[in-house]
């Protein structure tokens, strides 16, 4: 089992920069507006149970944006292989997940995508990544009020720790569109809703 107390080794690792967490966000410029008079897309992404829904959700509301959450897409329009006993979650056929969100992305309608992987999404879908980060003991307690399994907690906490999914982010877009912030409070989640809203 996952022993909570290990964690303790991993918070000398090094720390987001202090004007991402949170606090200020250097946004780029909103390309979609400029280029075609749309709408932005937007992919709020993370390890989960770093505050992706409520972000997006919220986001989308502030914004008349279209909210996605692509899990529920997979479950809702059979996206997937199946269930995977091991892992404890559909199988994603992220073939099928591109195609069914291909039309709404493509639109210039704005879409604000909540997800916790980003590697096999085009690159022109989105203006703007948003990778959510946690610390270790603040994700800790949100996976396991979840009922997560303790392999189910150890393998999230372990993608935070090793910040996989914000390696996939900076190796999948342009840097100047992913945004690394910290999501540990609702203070925090407030001010980068706000500063989304306003970009």
């Amino acid at each position: 089992l996952f022993d909570i107390h290990s964690i303790k080794c991993f918070e000398l690792l090094p720390q987001p920069n202090p004007q991402q967490d949170g606090i200020t966000l250097n946004l780029p410029e909103n390309r979609c507006k400029m280029e075609t008079g749309g709408r932005p897309n937007i992919l709020v992404t993370g390890t989960p149970g770093t505050g992706k829904s409520t972000i997006a959700q919220q986001v989308a509301e502030a914004t008349g944006l279209q909210y996605i959450n692509v899990g529920d897409w997979v479950k809702q329009k059979e996206l997937h292989d199946g269930w995977n006993q091991e892992f404890d979650c559909f199988t994603v056929d992220e073939d099928k997940v591109v195609d069914a969100l291909e039309d709404v992305m493509s639109s210039h309608t704005g879409a604000v995508v909540d997800y916790h992987s980003c590697d096999f999404f085009p690159e022109r879908w989105f203006d703007l990544v948003l990778v959510l980060r946690c610390e270790t003991r603040v994700l800790y307690d949100r996976l396991q009020a979840r009922g997560y399994s303790e392999k189910k907690v150890q393998e999230n906490m372990e993608c935070e720790i090793m910040q996989v999914v914000l390696e996939e982010a900076r190796e999948s877009y342009k840097s100047e569109i992913v945004q690394e912030v910290q999501s540990n409070t609702v203070e925090e989640m407030e001010t980068n809703i706000a500063n989304i809203v306003e970009w």
